[in-house]
C-alpha cells in the first residue's frame, strides 16, 4: 500500500550516541550541550557585568558576581583595577542592562542563585540611575 523509503535517515547513532548529521556545519568537531552553551553565555554577561561593576567600584556586588563567574567556568575571572573615568549614569545603565540579559539566560538554564543576583543588580543600578545627583557629586 505505501511506497518505502528508500533514502537514508538523516538521524542516526554514532558511538553509542544520537546524532543528527545534517546539524554539524563545523566540519566536524563536537558540538556542545545546550546546558554547556548557556552556561557559557552566562558567564559572558556576568563577566560583562563584573567588569561594569568593577569600574563602579562597588566591590561586594563584584565579589558575589566573580564567584558566580568561577562556579561556571571553573576558573578564577580576569579582573582589572578599577578606576573609571566613564560617566557613572553610563556605567549604571550598563551594568543594568548585563544584568538584565544574565537574567534572562539564568532563567532559561533555571539557575536561581545566579537569577536572582542578576535581580537584586539591576534594582541597585535602577535605584543609582533613580535617585538624584546633589551637586558635584557623581552616581
Amino acid at each position: 500500500m505505501y511506497e518505502p523509503i528508500r533514502t537514508k535517515p538523516a538521524v542516526h547513532r554514532v558511538g553509542g550516541r544520537h546524532s543528527d548529521h545534517h546539524a554539524d556545519h563545523s566540519g566536524g568537531y563536537p558540538h556542545s550541550s545546550r546546558a554547556e552553551a548557556l552556561d557559557m553565555q552566562l558567564a559572558g554577561h556576568l563577566s560583562a557585568l563584573l567588569t561594569v561593576t568593577d569600574e563602579l567600584g562597588l566591590d561586594g556586588a563584584a565579589a558575589r558576581i566573580a564567584a558566580e563567574v568561577a562556579r561556571l567556568r571553573g576558573s578564577e575571572p580576569a579582573r582589572a583595577p578599577h578606576a573609571s573615568a566613564a560617566d557613572p549614569a553610563k556605567l549604571h545603565q550598563r551594568a543594568h542592562d548585563l544584568a538584565g540579559r544574565a537574567l534572562v539566560v539564568a532563567a532559561s538554564r533555571a539557575d536561581t542563585t545566579v537569577a536572582i543576583l542578576a535581580a537584586e543588580r539591576m534594582d541597585a543600578h535602577a535605584a543609582a540611575l533613580a535617585s538624584p545627583r546633589p551637586a558635584g557629586s557623581s552616581l
